[in-house]
C-alpha cells in the first residue's frame, strides 16, 4: 500500500509494515502541472493566504489518488492539522504522528511505538529496517561530503539527493543503486577549477519552492555547499537506535538546536554567508529574526510563495548579496 507523508517521519516503520512511503512534497514539486494542485486546493476553498506547500500537498493527494496519509501534527507545519481534516473530509485515511516538544526521548519512543502499531508492525522490526537503511545513509553522507569538500556535486544535486531520502524514492534497493551510480560518476570527475576560490554559501530553512535558486546562485559566482534541512531529512549523523536517530533530527524541534547545527557547519564548511529561505505564510518566518541574531555570518532572507522561476526582486537581492560577500573577501 502507498502511504503519503507530509514531511520526514520514521520511514523505517512504513517499510517494516510492508508499505511504500511517498513524500507528497516531492510528488507536488516534481509534477509538471504542479500549479494545478494549488489551483485545486483554492477551488475547494483553501485561502490564498495559506502556504503553497500545504495547498500543493492537498491537491497532489486528491489528484494522484493517495488513500492514506501520515500527517505530522506537531513538529512540522502549523497548518497540518487542518490539511489532515480537509483530506479526511475527502475520504483519505489519516495516520497521525507527532514529534514531542523539547526532544523528550521517552515521549518520542511512545510516539514511534504507537506509529508502528498503527501501521501493523513493531518497533523491533522498524529497528531492523533502520539497520538495513544505514548503508544508504552512509552513501548520502559521502555525497554530502563530496559536495562541500571537493565540489563533486552542485548545490542543486545535493538538494535533490537529500530530499529524495525522505522516502528513499519508495524503494531502498533501487535508491541505493541510484546513489552508487552517482558516486561512481563523481569518482571520475575532477574538482571544478573555480571551486576553491568560489564564495561558499549555506542554505537554511525549508526546501525552496523555487528550485532554480541554486542555478542562479552559482551563475552569480557562489557555491551552495550546505543544505541545512535537506541534510537533516537524510539523517547522516548515525545513531544506535531509531529513537536516538529521530531525537537527533533537528528540524521538528526548537530553533536553537537547529542553530547549534548550523553554526557547527558554518565552521566546518567554511561558509561565507547564509541564504535563509522562508515560505510565505509559514510560521517559521518568525524564526528568521532569531537566526539573524545567532548566526556569525551575513544572512540573506529570501521569501517564496508559489512554484515557478525565482522572482526578479529576489534575483537582484541574491546578486547584491553575493557581490557584497565578494567585496568583503577582497575579490573583484
Amino acid at each position: 500500500m502507498i502511504i503519503g507523508i507530509t514531511t520526514t517521519v520514521p520511514v523505517e516503520a512504513i517499510f517494516a509494515a510492508g508499505h511504500t512511503p511517498v513524500d507528497l512534497n516531492n510528488v507536488f514539486i516534481g509534477h509538471r502541472d504542479r500549479g494545478k494542485f494549488i489551483e485545486r486546493a483554492e477551488n475547494d476553498g483553501y485561502p490564498v493566504t495559506v502556504c503553497g506547500w500545504v495547498k500543493g500537498i492537498y491537491g497532489a493527494v486528491l489528484s494522484e489518488g493517495v488513500k492514506t496519509v501520515v500527517a505530522v501534527s506537531q513538529g512540522d507545519c502549523s497548518n497540518t492539522q487542518a490539511l489532515a481534516e480537509t483530506l479526511q473530509l475527502n475520504g483519505v485515511k489519516i495516520i497521525p504522528f507527532s514529534y514531542p516538544y523539547g526532544r523528550d526521548k521517552r515521549l518520542l519512543a511512545e510516539q514511534i511505538d504507537v506509529f508502528c502499531r498503527r501501521l501493523g508492525t513493531s518497533v523491533e522490526k522498524a529497528e531492523q529496517e533502520r539497520i538495513r537503511l544505514s548503508p544508504i545513509r552512509e552513501k548520502l553522507r559521502l555525497i554530502d561530503e563530496l559536495t562541500w569538500r571537493e565540489g563533486k556535486f552542485s548545490g542543486l544535486q545535493n538538494h535533490i539527493v537529500l530530499v529524495s531520502s525522505s522516502d528513499m524514492q519508495g524503494d531502498p534497493v533501487a535508491f541505493e543503486a541510484y546513489l552508487d551510480g552517482l558516486l561512481h560518476d563523481a569518482s571520475r570527475r575532477e574538482t571544478p577549477a573555480e571551486f576553491e576560490s568560489a564564495l561558499r554559501l549555506g542554505f537554511t530553512g525549508v526546501p525552496p519552492i523555487n528550485v532554480d535558486i541554486y542555478d542562479f546562485v552559482e551563475r552569480s559566482g557562489a557555491r551552495v555547499v550546505f543544505n541545512e534541512v535537506q541534510r537533516q531529512f537524510a539523517m547522516l549523523q548515525g545513531a544506535e537506535s531509531i529513537v536516538e536517530q529521530y531525537s537527533r533530527y533537528t528540524y521538528p524541534y526548537d530553533v536553537f538546536g537547529r542553530i547549534a547545527d548550523i553554526n557547527e557547519q558554518i565552521h566546518v564548511r567554511r561558509l561565507d554567508g547564509i541564504i535563509h529561505y522562508v515560505q510565505a505564510f509559514c510560521f517559521r518566518q518568525i524564526e528568521d529574526l532569531i537566526l539573524r541574531r545567532k548566526l556569525p555570518v551575513p544572512v540573506l532572507s529570501i521569501e517564496g510563495n508559489y512554484p515557478g522561476p525565482l522572482s526578479a526582486p529576489n534575483r537582484l537581492r541574491i546578486e547584491a548579496f553575493v557581490e557584497q560577500l565578494r567585496f568583503s573577501r577582497g575579490q573583484p
